[in-house]
């Protein structure tokens, strides 16, 4: 599969690899002249991508692991100012490189310790995971959360180049294949309607590669046109108003039930096409083919309407939001997206609602 690039015209450009990833990371180690380098990962990819990426290395030895937990909660400033005192116990200096190997949470955390670190250090990602190799390993945005708020802390830094892994996903659990298939609907339901009706075509039990390459080549394309998120690149946050929320609330109930982040999404997709549907004219029609292909494959999460009112403070807290009010992507057709749409608290309760129905 062709290597990606990002463009130079607005000054950012970096490789993406498919093919032979691995040997592509050891090789853009030997040659990148690094003091040191570090790979970030957490207990489940140390178990079960660590070991390949070290047999590569073979007998490079001039690297340090450092681990942490597993899951969101490990993406705050704690576990950050934790990996900054280690890479510092470790010798880090501003030519060293950090290796982002594991899925979301570690491309976030560590594109952000790194970007930090010494005002900026290089930094790649391996991602692992399907959500992270089509959403979080591409489009330079790292960040922290701070009370359960997501990544409300973070900067634009792009990173020196991503290797995807397919096989990496081979090891996952369906659950989380499912999380990172909502990302790839996303894709389709904001740009590209051949895409969108391609997935709901296929059998997404197991994504292919070439629609997993596609969906990156997708949001690839919406970064090199809007880096700093000014303009079509806000498209890619259909479904995330309301979805973040939903994903936060699951968390901080503590019950057992807390959502993947792509669960949430899913939620949010559907919530946020009713209120397309009901706000800027997507058509019925288009409106059930969301709903029946998301519900199909995402298990129902109970919502009551008495948690409307905490689900709607936490939208408050959105870092989209703007002069206060809450700020959605909406869709106007599948393949076409609407930014900058203000929604009330009684319009998206109705969107809830709408789903507590289905």
């Amino acid at each position: 599969m062709d290597t990606l690039h990002l463009d130079t015209i607005n000054s950012i450009d970096y490789p993406i690899y498919f093919d032979n990833s691995i040997d592509q990371l050891v090789n853009f180690i030997k040659t990148g002249n690094y003091s040191r380098f570090f790979i970030l990962t957490d207990e489940n990819t140390a178990q079960h991508c660590l070991p390949l990426v070290k047999e590569k290395l073979g007998d490079i030895d001039n690297y340090d692991i450092i681990e942490i937990n597993a899951g969101e909660e490990s993406k705050d400033i704690d576990f950050c100012i934790g990996i900054w005192k280690m890479l510092i116990d470790f010798g880090a200096d501003r030519k060293s490189l950090m290796v982002n190997l594991g899925g979301g949470v570690i491309s976030d955390l560590g594109g952000f310790a790194a970007s930090t670190f010494k005002r900026g250090i290089d930094f790649v990602h391996v991602p692992t995971t399907l959500l992270s190799q089509v959403d979080a390993s591409v489009g330079g945005k790292t960040g922290i959360d701070i009370d359960s708020i997501k990544n409300i802390i973070g900067t634009f830094t792009q990173p020196k180049a991503v290797f995807i892994a397919y096989d990496f996903l081979k090891t996952l659990p369906e659950r989380q294949v499912l999380s990172g298939l909502a990302e790839m609907l996303k894709h389709g339901l904001i740009v590209d309607a051949d895409y969108w009706n391609q997935l709901k075509n296929s059998d997404l039990t197991f994504p292919a590669v070439e629609l997993i390459y596609h969906s990156i080549e997708i949001k690839n394309r919406v970064v090199i046109e809007d880096p700093k998120e000014n303009g079509i690149r806000k498209s890619l946050n259909f479904g995330h108003t309301v979805g973040h929320a939903v994903e936060t609330y699951s968390i901080l109930k503590d019950d057992g039930t807390a959502l993947s982040h792509g669960e949430a999404i899913a939620i949010g997709m559907i919530c946020e096409a009713w209120l397309s549907h009901k706000k800027i004219g997507l058509s019925k029609a288009e409106l059930n083919e969301i709903v029946d292909v998301i519900t199909s494959l995402y298990p129902k999460y109970l919502l009551e309407e008495s948690a409307n009112a905490e689900l709607y403070a936490l939208m408050q807290k959105d870092k989209k939001n703007q002069n206060g009010k809450i700020n959605c992507t909406l869709l106007t057709q599948i393949g076409q997206y609407s930014i900058d749409n203000i929604c009330t608290e009684a319009e998206l309760s109705e969107s809830l609602a709408f789903y507590a129905t289905l």
